[in-house]
């Protein structure tokens, strides 16, 4: 369907208007001038609509305006048939101003939409009821709740009650394997809407409302929902405000829950009474594989208590401790239940957690007896020299651990030269963090497995980074990516380091990240044209970051 027209107007900025509408049907502007314009239709196989003419004219032809105020506009229409038949002769001496004009283009418009443009026809009800998938997607902090303030709580209500109903709607539903509702403003309120809808809901795999404040009710009405859902397998709920009894009610959940495989409850304010909740589920629970409960506030009496959870639990292969002040006195009893634990645990993050030298024993004890540790973060505790050498003699019996975190911990000469001497034997370990450049460096020249080094926040300064650049020039097969951030090395260290790689024809990194250091603009670019000179040399990608 087409159309053809001309709209022709001659603007003056001093005329004002009134509308109001004659007997004829035209539309009157200002007592005098008028909008007039004629349809027809022409059928020439399919409907089409033509303007025959589109003129603004003078009602009072000369009277009160000089010829020389008046103006007379042509155009030739050669391709626009019958619009030709009436061509435009004369515009009025004043015009209509810009607001009037936009008023009356958008009835016209309007008015030929309404002729030309089809009834959309209504689908059956029928077609709703069934459906190959619905596929929800709910951007963090963006779909959910536009406004704040004192209808927070009920629009978040609605928002939810609006998707389950459309969700109701059809007899079958795939919800896809994951659907985020993180921080879109969900209060307790708001989760009731689940109700009806994942009992039954076999499709979803990950549910994700990290970011909403739903707290301990929240938290009782999703385990409510939850208890007899047999598809979502992993659950996160970070930073929602959960305290103990949210984690109590998420602790009966998971007895009666069989798919339940990954729950993350991080960064909330539950305490010893929660962890021991917790902890009373593990013992039932056999389908959990990774629980993530850092940043909360477990002390050393929560991980007493977790810990007899441990012991008779055989499917949990992952915890995350972060952040919880546990101190020496939780590791010892931590580590106690981890020894009895009838399961295969691969990874255990216990940083930050005040631990000294006195844990770092305990820590140590375990490592030489566990065959299926793969992955253990000490970041950020204090075990000084002595705990390193501790944990350096354990390595030394240990075959299975491939990923160690030690950095932060003001590890000195003594403790990295044990671990450096352990390293050159090592043939598991690919990734360490730990202190002491000059030792590493050393280790660096020997060890053929290393691929990952993260030597952030050690006080290197530009000595800790001439030592590394000194390993960097001789050829190393393995490291691929080296984290010196936050080491106060300054433009003299990052001089060596770009020396160093370009004296290394057959450098094999690809990562190095220099960020949070002292560097100006003389070392960036440096490093900037050592990145160049490694790519011109072996045509290899590096990655800096300043």
């Amino acid at each position: 369907m087409d159309f053809a027209s001309t709209l022709s107007m001659y603007f003056h900025p001093k005329a004002t208007t009134t509308t109001s509408f004659t007997a004829d049907g035209c539309m009157l502007l200002r007592s005098r001038m008028f909008f007039s314009t004629k349809l027809h239709y022409v059928h020439s196989g399919r409907r089409r609509l033509q303007f025959e003419t589109f003129a603004i004219k003078n009602a009072s032809g000369s009277s009160g305006r000089s010829a020389r105020g008046r103006r007379v506009y042509r155009e030739s229409q050669s391709e626009a048939g019958p619009l030709t038949a009436v061509p435009v002769k004369e515009i009025a001496s004043f015009v209509l101003p810009v607001g009037s004009f936009v008023v009356v283009t958008f009835v016209m418009w309007k008015l030929v939409e309404k002729l030309i443009m089809p009834k959309r026809s209504k689908a059956p009800a029928a077609e709703k009821k069934t459906t190959d998938g619905v596929k929800w997607s709910f951007a963090a902090g963006t779909n959910l709740l536009p406004n704040f303030g004192a209808k927070i709580e009920r629009e978040s209500k609605l928002r939810l009650n609006d998707f389950a109903q459309e969700l109701r709607s059809f007899n079958i539903v795939d919800m896809s394997e994951e659907v985020n509702f993180a921080a879109n403003g969900i209060t307790a309120e708001g989760i009731k809407a689940f109700d009806g809808i994942l009992q039954s809901n076999i499709y979803l795999k990950t549910l994700n409302l990290s970011g909403n404040t739903i707290g301990d009710e929240g938290a009782k009405a999703l385990c409510n929902i939850l208890v007899d859902n047999n598809g979502i397998q992993k659950l996160q709920l970070n930073s929602t405000g959960l305290g103990d009894e949210g984690a109590k009610a998420i602790a009966e959940m998971l007895k009666k829950n069989s798919t339940l495989r990954t729950l993350e409850l991080n960064n909330n304010l539950i305490d010893y009474s929660g962890f021991s909740g917790l902890a009373e589920a593990l013992l039932e629970n056999k389908s959990l594989q990774s629980l993530y409960l850092n940043g909360n506030y477990g002390g050393a009496l929560g991980a007493s208590s977790l810990a007899k959870g441990l012991e008779g639990n055989k499917a949990l292969r992952e915890l995350f401790l972060h952040g919880n002040s546990i101190g020496d006195e939780g590791v010892r009893a931590l580590i106690a239940g981890l020894s009895i634990h009838k399961g295969k645990l691969t990874a255990l993050d216990i940083g930050n957690n005040m631990i000294t030298s006195k844990g770092a024993f305990h820590v140590a004890e375990y490592v030489k007896r566990s065959k299926t540790l793969l992955w253990l973060n000490v970041y950020m505790n204090d075990i000084k020299d002595e705990g390193a050498e501790k944990i350096a003699d354990a390595l030394k019996e240990n075959r299975s651990i491939t990923n160690i975190d030690l950095g932060g911990n003001d590890i000195h000469a003594k403790g990295i030269t044990a671990i450096s001497e352990v390293l050159k034997d090592n043939t598991v370990i690919t990734a360490i963090g730990a202190k002491g450049a000059e030792f590493i460096a050393d280790t660096l020249k020997y060890n053929n497995t290393i691929s990952t080094l993260d030597l952030r926040a050690n006080g290197l300064s530009d000595e800790g980074a001439k030592c590394l650049a000194r390993s960097l020039k001789v050829v190393n097969e393995a490291l691929v990516s080296l984290d010196l951030g936050f080491n106060e090395i300054r433009d003299e260290g990052a001089f060596a380091i770009s020396q160093a790689l370009k004296a290394n024809e057959d450098v094999r990194l690809t990562s190095l990240n220099l960020s949070s250091n002292f560097l100006t603009k003389l070392g960036q670019s440096a490093l900037t044209d050592a990145r160049d000179h490694v790519y011109e040399m072996n045509e290899k990608e590096l990655s800096i970051g300043f």
